[in-house]
């Protein structure tokens, strides 16, 4: 019997598919977890990515519905296409977790950080900081004669660039809440 001559990969039509469909592109997602609000659950679901080596970029999590006593865990995390989906697959058989969304592929969402800035200086730097700040649009929520806290809400990139700025200026602690973020649109 002679063998089939079809050129590997040639038709996406068959039922053996032999293109490589994976990436070695590694992206960044964020993915909403919707679990039960019970001692013991983040660390389970935090010890899945330490247990497998995956990357936490940012991490919130809060209370989102008293009466039926469910977190939001929001996690920013890297890797490969094909490491995302195991990741979510594998938050998705956790018990305690009721839904897993990724937020960067189901469409338009908005994602914001909190960051507070201690950034010291005098004189010309002292002014030049107050100017970035109004720029930034970032609050000063403490003044002393010689250091600002600035407030500062955004893109986690907006909150990255403010830093850039401030450390010639004498920025000496950064402390950020993470990412928040929900998807746009009615559902």
């Amino acid at each position: 019997m002679a063998a089939l001559k079809i050129k590997k990969g040639s038709t996406s039509h068959s039922a053996y598919n032999l293109r490589p469909n994976f990436s070695d592109e590694v992206e960044t997602h964020t993915l909403a977890v919707l679990v039960d609000n019970e001692p013991g659950v983040l660390a389970r679901v935090i010890g899945l990515f330490a247990g497998r080596g995956y990357n936490i970029e940012s991490l919130t999590v809060a209370e989102v519905d008293h009466t039926g006593h469910l977190s939001r865990i929001t996690v920013v995390t890297t890797g490969t296409p094909q490491v995302i989906e195991q990741i979510k697959a594998q938050l998705g058989r956790i018990v305690p977790v009721h839904a897993v969304h990724d937020l960067t592929v189901e469409g338009a969402s908005v994602e914001r950080e909190l960051a507070l800035f201690k950034v010291s200086g005098t004189g010309d730097k002292r002014v030049e900081a107050l100017r970035l700040a109004d720029i930034f649009r970032a609050n000063a929520v403490d003044s002393t004669l010689e250091s600002f806290v600035f407030e500062l809400t955004g893109t986690p990139g907006k909150i990255d660039a403010f830093a850039d700025l401030m450390r010639p200026l004498g920025l000496v602690e950064v402390a950020r809440t993470g990412v928040a973020a929900l998807s746009r649109g009615s559902e």
